[in-house]
């Protein structure tokens, strides 16, 4: 999810589908609605696919070079730091923040990643994220709870060596069971327990 602090990409989303870009600023959306045909047109034009390459070169190159934290501590045993919280505002692609401690969390998230830190944030995967306020036709507030379906969030499945999916207990308190999801941000990741088995 570097793309929500990394705008390096906007042009690509924008170029897919102008109204929609210009209205979510949210690349998985954008990829979730665009069809195969506009896919193929515009990676037809020779100037979008160059711009691609270039982008993955860019990418590629910058997860290859030594960070800040590589490079001032090359033989630090540290191999990774989990930043557990209840909240990590990295997108609204992945709303499972409200506020300000998800604002701190996911803008440290953001910091370790572009310094090379290793850092694994571990939060929760709210089903009803964080609520939309509307105000209704007398005037009161109402507060709407969207679902968060997990096929939808630029989110992953944790998955063991044998393909099955990481989760932790049978249940927990014998109510429920916890899986593991994962979302990419930059050179941190965050894990996410989600949802019953």
């Amino acid at each position: 999810m570097r793309w929500s602090w990394n705008h390096a990409t906007d042009r690509v989303w924008s170029t897919l589908d102008p109204t929609l870009w210009e209205h979510t600023q949210n690349p998985w959306v954008v990829l979730q609605t665009v069809s195969r045909d506009q896919i193929e047109r515009v990676l037809a034009d020779p100037a979008f696919r160059k711009n691609i390459d270039d982008l993955l070169r860019a990418k590629h190159q910058a997860a290859e070079t030594p960070a800040w934290f590589q490079q001032r501590h090359p033989q630090a045993p540290l191999n990774c730091v989990a930043y557990f919280s209840m909240e990590f505002m990295l997108s609204e692609a992945l709303p499972i923040y409200s506020g300000g401690l998800g604002n701190v969390a996911g803008d440290q998230l953001k910091a370790a990643s572009d310094l090379g830190v290793p850092v694994v944030g571990v939060g929760l995967l709210y089903q009803q994220g964080y609520f939309r306020q509307v105000i209704d036709k007398d005037g009161a507030q109402q507060a709407l709870y969207p679902y968060n379906d997990p096929g939808q969030l630029p989110i992953t499945p944790v998955r063991q060596a044998n393909g099955e999916w990481f989760a932790v207990g049978d249940r927990v308190a014998g109510l429920f069971g916890l899986a593991a999801r994962m979302a990419g941000a930059g050179r941190s990741s965050e894990a996410l327990p989600a949802g019953q088995q």
